[in-house]
């Protein structure tokens, strides 16, 4: 049994002859510590898919699972406790607090863990750390760079050591210097076993991963394996 299993997934919005079919029979299996690329063009279903993987968006038909729990056959608050515990977040938009530090955002994952606030920063200052941040803790939002913005918010991401990381095109506002940062930082969680899911336009970051999958009109297209990621291109700029 693989860690995910997506099994005849579909979504549809709307009814009737206004439906819109997003995501169409789309089945595929990811193993633990995997690092898989979503790629397609705009409205092949990339946004709709992830966001189902992420337990926000429940599909019309279909079984998605991870660790043998049937993530749309819990109640939404036991989904709520399912994303906690399995599920870390990564965007395009870094959506940092701004009044909070980078360390008090870093932190917002924790809030709700009945720990007491000493572990909660020991944690979040570990997460910084693995991001090479611990020195800009203090800092406020506007007071670091857009790279860095985004390497809080993968601090903020794997806080809890998720087994998952959902990644939405997680450079598409960086640099290029900075692409290679952060894609460099996926491959470090990857190879320390989380399991990454990452939708990216960027063939060169794709190729970090594994294995990419093509949509198109929300539909599976291609799977194709990827080389080694040492053996990434050193230009992201495709």
């Amino acid at each position: 049994m693989s860690f995910i299993e997506c099994e005849n997934i579909t979504k549809i919005y709307g009814a009737g002859d206004a439906s819109v079919q997003a995501v169409g029979n789309m089945s595929f299996y990811i193993d633990p510590g995997e690092f898989v690329a979503i790629m397609g063009e705009s409205g092949s279903g990339k946004s709709t898919l992830l966001s189902i993987l992420g337990a926000m968006n429940s599909p019309s038909q279909g079984r998605y699972a991870v660790d043998g729990i049937d993530v749309y056959a819990l109640s939404a608050e036991q989904r709520a406790d399912f994303r906690g515990e399995y599920l870390g977040f990564v965007f395009q938009s870094f959506h940092l607090i701004p009044y909070l530090s980078v360390l008090e955002n870093v932190m917002l994952p924790l809030a709700a863990k009945a720990k007491p606030r000493r572990q909660k920063k020991a944690m979040a200052m570990e997460a910084l750390s693995r991001m090479g941040m611990e020195n800009k803790a203090a800092r406020l939002p506007h007071q670091i760079s857009g790279g860095e913005m985004e390497r809080t918010a993968i601090a903020r991401a794997i806080v809890n050591q998720p087994p998952v990381l959902l990644a939405d095109e997680p450079t598409g506002n960086l640099d290029s210097r900075n692409v290679k940062v952060v894609m460099e930082l996926f491959e470090r969680l990857h190879r320390s076993g989380t399991t990454i899911i990452m939708v990216t336009h960027s063939a060169g970051c794709a190729q970090y991963a594994q294995r990419m999958l093509r949509l198109s009109d929300g539909r599976l297209l291609a799977a194709e394996h990827f080389p080694p990621a040492a053996d990434a291109p050193d230009s992201l700029l495709n």
